[in-house]
């Protein structure tokens, strides 16, 4: 007969050759020690028998309540079986216990991403990472979770070597291509679905069949449609199982989208309402309901419109209140940094500085969302002597780094000194390389609409830079930007409702009229209503304000735009189209929801030049 311990050694060998039913076997003979206990709950978890495997797990932390390992794996098995409270109780003691173990956060940040507790499945995913910088699935998850939380520069710090990373498992593959899209790396997106592992059981299919979805919906969106169209082929709509209601949606909003890109708004939104009943995540349900009330826009049909971009914004400030809680009051300011001013007296303290020419510093595109930058920004990317770097927040991301070095912004632009400037100009640049290292002689078009209200910033870094204002009428702007889904959580609040969109309208422009007088910058004030109606003239002027000597290519601008491989904003396929009048008074439909708001836009309205 062998003894415990010679049996121990062979569970343990059993183990190691992944032989779970014999340690089983071996393990009920076997007294209730910390080894036997520990392989056989090792052994349970790794067969899913989660509920089997917990008592041992709790077994053992009572036999060694000072090891974290076992306080780790009881969290881990809870997570997965479903008691979030066990989880969160056991993985509190093994942090308590092991404060500088990467697995413990990761394993936290994996709980409350599973409770979607974005904000602290993010500190505890960021902290995984900390720790242990190469742990590959927490800087995943960790992007993941700053991805929702609307933390562009921390989802790609944490993705900045994705491309270099192995081949993820088939559900990870899937998180990771989502975020990469966005970020204009397609092509990385694509090979991460491409080399994804796939499960070996019968849940194969349908992973394959999600991925086939997603795949699709990147092609659609970097208007490759022959790709996505062909995609499709393989996913039927019709011809889904009824369970599986991940797939059928992503199938949905898939074959959706290509149909809005070919005028089927009928078909659009039969597949979106589909998704619509279908859709127990309040993302998913949020981008069906926005498709839907695009489709019905189009045919016309405003109230049903109406109705669903309510039902569309009402899911997105489900997502929104765990992650700015604070921006959910109805007085709340989203756009705070409106309130950041510089004064006639302040800019007269400001120390002289050396700064680039003009023709050294970047050609900055703003003005509120929806107002047309993009169609600019195509213009000017389609002219050889420009480049735009899509949509960053990289002047933003300044004004954050001069507040961690504790210099209030913008008050201590007052007393920036010369090497503080040079080198806030130097992080700019390097952010700049990192997205476009081939920009050479071009001068960079730096497309960001908010970027109206960091004129101090712009001012004291590169004040003989020429600026852009992009205008359209305030209504239809306003519309715009309640039609659409933005993936910043501030801003689905801010466009949550008309009346907080008119109130930060007002408060944008107020910002900016107010900062023009101080700094008197070089702008040029681009109507899109003048573009639409007088495109050759408009473009000559655009010509003569950059001083070109061929303002011609910029006409080419929907050509180039379909060329593109990526377009980040929401005006990824209007681009392509060229210039039309569809968008002109488009608010007009809908003036029986905009006569409340229309005071609180009067003013402006008038300043700007509309009625």
């Amino acid at each position: 007969m062998h003894s415990s311990k010679s049996t121990e050694a062979d569970m343990l060998a059993a183990f190691n050759e992944g032989d779970m039913a014999r340690v089983l076997a071996m393990g009920e003979a076997l007294p209730d020690d910390e080894t036997p206990l520990l392989l056989r709950a090792l052994a349970l978890h790794s067969t899913g028998r989660l509920h089997e495997a917990l008592p041992l797990f709790t077994r053992l932390t009572q036999l060694k309540p000072r090891t974290f390992e076992y306080w780790n794996n009881l969290g881990l098995a809870a997570r997965e079986a479903g008691d979030a409270q066990t989880a969160a109780q056991a993985l509190q003691r093994a942090l308590a216990l092991a404060p500088q173990h990467a697995d413990v956060h990761y394993n936290l940040g994996l709980l409350h991403l599973q409770q979607k507790n974005w904000l602290a499945a993010r500190e505890a995913l960021l902290e995984a990472v900390r720790i242990a910088p190469d742990f590959i699935e927490a800087r995943l998850q960790a992007a993941h979770a700053c991805h929702v939380c609307g933390d562009n520069s921390g989802e790609e710090a944490m993705l900045e070597n994705a491309g270099d990373w192995p081949p993820q498992p088939a559900e990870q593959a899937l998180v990771l291509a989502s975020m990469l899209s966005p970020l204009g790396q397609q092509d990385l997106a694509l090979r991460a679905l491409d080399q994804a592992q796939l499960p070996k059981d019968d849940t194969a299919y349908v992973m394959r069949q999600r991925m086939t979805a997603l795949r699709a919906a990147l092609y659609e969106r970097a208007n490759r449609l022959d790709l996505a169209e062909a995609e499709l082929t393989q996913l039927p709509p019709g011809d889904l199982p009824a369970e599986q209601a991940q797939l059928s949606c992503a199938a949905w909003l898939a074959h959706a989208a290509v149909a809005v890109r070919h005028g089927d708004s009928q078909r659009a939104a039969e597949l979106y309402q589909r998704a619509l009943a279908a859709s127990e995540d309040a993302e998913v349900f949020a981008q069906a309901a926005f498709g839907l009330a695009a489709a019905r826009d189009k045919q016309a049909r405003h109230q049903d419109a109406w109705q669903a971009l309510r039902r569309a914004h009402e899911a997105q400030l489900s997502v929104a209140r765990a992650i700015v809680p604070e921006l959910m009051a109805e007085d709340s300011q989203p756009l705070q940094m409106a309130d950041l001013c510089v004064s006639r007296i302040e800019r007269e303290r400001w120390t002289p500085l050396k700064s680039p020419h003009s023709e050294q510093s970047p050609l900055f595109v703003v003005g509120f969302p929806r107002s047309g930058t993009t169609l600019l920004e195509q213009m000017l990317d389609a002219h050889p002597d420009f480049c735009a770097m899509d949509e960053r927040a990289f002047v933003h991301e300044l004004i954050e780094r001069m507040s961690l070095a504790g210099q209030a912004y913008p008050s201590a632009l007052a007393d920036l000194t010369e090497p503080e400037a040079d080198q806030l100009r130097a992080v700019y640049a390097g952010l700049v390389r990192k997205v476009v290292p081939e920009l050479g002689t071009r001068r960079l078009v730096d497309k960001n609409p908010l970027n109206m209200l960091c004129l101090p910033m712009i001012m004291r870094l590169f004040p003989e830079a020429r600026i852009i204002l992009c205008l359209r009428h305030p209504c239809d702007v306003l519309m715009s930007c309640y039609m659409q889904s933005f993936r910043s959580p501030a801003f689905m609040v801010l466009c949550s409702s008309l009346q907080r969109l008119a109130r930060s309208y007002v408060r944008a422009f107020e910002h900016w009229s107010s900062q023009v007088e101080v700094f008197a910058p070089r702008v040029l004030e681009w109507r899109y209503e003048s573009v639409v109606n007088r495109f050759d003239q408009q473009v000559l002027r655009l010509g003569h304000f950059l001083q070109l000597d061929d303002p011609a290519p910029l006409a080419r601008f929907a050509e180039h735009a379909r060329n593109k491989a990526y377009i980040s904003t929401p005006s990824y396929a209007q681009v392509t189209q060229g210039i039309h009048a569809r968008a002109v008074h488009r608010w007009h439909a809908y003036r029986e929801q905009f006569e409340p708001v229309l005071p609180i836009l009067q003013p402006v309205m008038e300043r700007l030049g509309y009625s």
